[in-house]
């Protein structure tokens, strides 16, 4: 009268489905996020690192009047020699490509989001967003530098000693499987969202080239971890998707966090969910593997709990005055033994589940 195979049902199909996912790209930190995932009815989406390449470069250089393009590149890269941001270490990799000398920031300090001010060679340079250049007072006028690309890129604004000096237009392509994975959700029932810190017209061009209605821009961390926990609010069971230190808060908040594997240690530290490698199909990939995971479970738990309701009686001996039928002890123990085996055998079908991107549902 040991019903092992309700013991046995979640904790079989779970162990079998994290190694399914695993063996796909997948890492799952536990039982509960495999579960959590499935129940998953909207998708918020990072920008940089999440649905592009994470590899951006700068693309033209804007000077004011009074500025020349190779001093406000040298001094805006001196200054961000000191961030860990891509867009910094892109701004770096364009003036070493150009052999300008750079300086030693002195006084660095980075507003996460914003930007990053510093002191480079007796001069105060800011190098960020147009809120952070307005924090310290600054009118960034970047119509009167003009614009070089018909599609809206991300700007990166320049400061020398409290004037406005220039803006460094940044390109960063589309990653080529984030429409798919996109479609694919949406496909699937979920609605998808896009939030990024970036401006209202990098956001929105990314979004309509890849299919996301729901646009957020200009979002910093505290606003993402807010954007997140409204959706929450609404009742919506939301998983977050990024890669970076400023994503690190809204994943916490989500009911799932899930993080890109090429991303920062704090970002994979907030999540629950790993996708090894940076291809955002794997969103799709994880959620299907949970939900392929829980419709066992069911399976198992529905099985395990009819067997265990029709047999206990009969080996108690319910059917004897009616039927004459009872059951040996011997052939009740193999029943139970029969009983476990069976949702083992279901649970190892999950080895089959199709879980890599572009799978069909199973």
């Amino acid at each position: 009268a040991c019903p092992c195979a309700m013991g046995l049902a979640t904790p079989t199909a779970i162990m079998v489905g994290s190694g399914r996912a695993a063996e796909s790209g997948l890492l799952f930190r536990g039982g509960a996020a495999l579960e959590a995932a499935g129940r998953v009815d909207t998708v918020v989406f990072d920008k940089t690192g999440t649905l592009t390449a994470g590899r951006p470069s700068v693309a033209a250089v804007r000077v004011a009047p009074g500025f020349g393009e190779a001093d406000l590149l040298t001094l805006a890269a001196s200054a961000e020699r000191g961030s860990e941001h891509p867009l910094g270490a892109a701004v770096v990799a364009e003036a070493e490509r150009r052999g300008l000398t750079l300086g030693t920031p002195e006084g660095f300090a980075a507003t996460g989001g914003r930007g990053v001010r510093a002191e480079v060679g007796g001069r105060r340079v800011l190098v960020g967003s147009r809120a952070f250049l307005a924090e310290a007072g600054i009118s960034a006028d970047v119509s009167a530098v003009g614009a070089s690309s018909e599609r809206p890129l991300t700007e990166v604004l320049v400061a020398v000693d409290g004037t406005f000096a220039g803006a460094l237009e940044m390109t960063d392509e589309v990653k080529p499987t984030a429409a798919a994975a996109v479609r694919e959700l949406r496909e699937r029932g979920l609605e998808v969202h896009l939030l990024s810190g970036d401006s209202q017209a990098a956001a929105t061009a990314v979004a309509t080239e890849i299919g996301i209605d729901h646009v957020q821009a200009e979002a910093q961390p505290a606003d993402k971890t807010a954007y997140v926990s409204a959706l929450r609010r609404q009742g919506r069971s939301v998983a977050m998707v990024g890669d970076g230190i400023n994503d690190a808060p809204a994943l916490a908040a989500a009911d799932v966090g899930i993080a890109i594997g090429t991303g920062t240690d704090v970002a994979l530290e907030a999540s629950e969910v790993t996708l090894v490698g940076g291809d955002p199909r794997l969103v799709g990939a994880a959620i299907r593997a949970s939900r392929g995971t829980l419709r066992v479970i069911r399976q198992n738990l529905g099985w395990a709990f009819g067997y265990n309701v029709v047999l206990i009686p009969v080996a108690m001996g319910l059917l004897y005055p009616v039927l004459g039928l009872r059951l040996d002890p011997i052939l009740a123990a193999a029943a139970m033994a029969f009983s476990s085996v069976s949702v083992v055998l279901n649970s190892l079908r999950l080895r089959r589940l199709p879980v890599a991107p572009d799978s069909p549902e199973p």
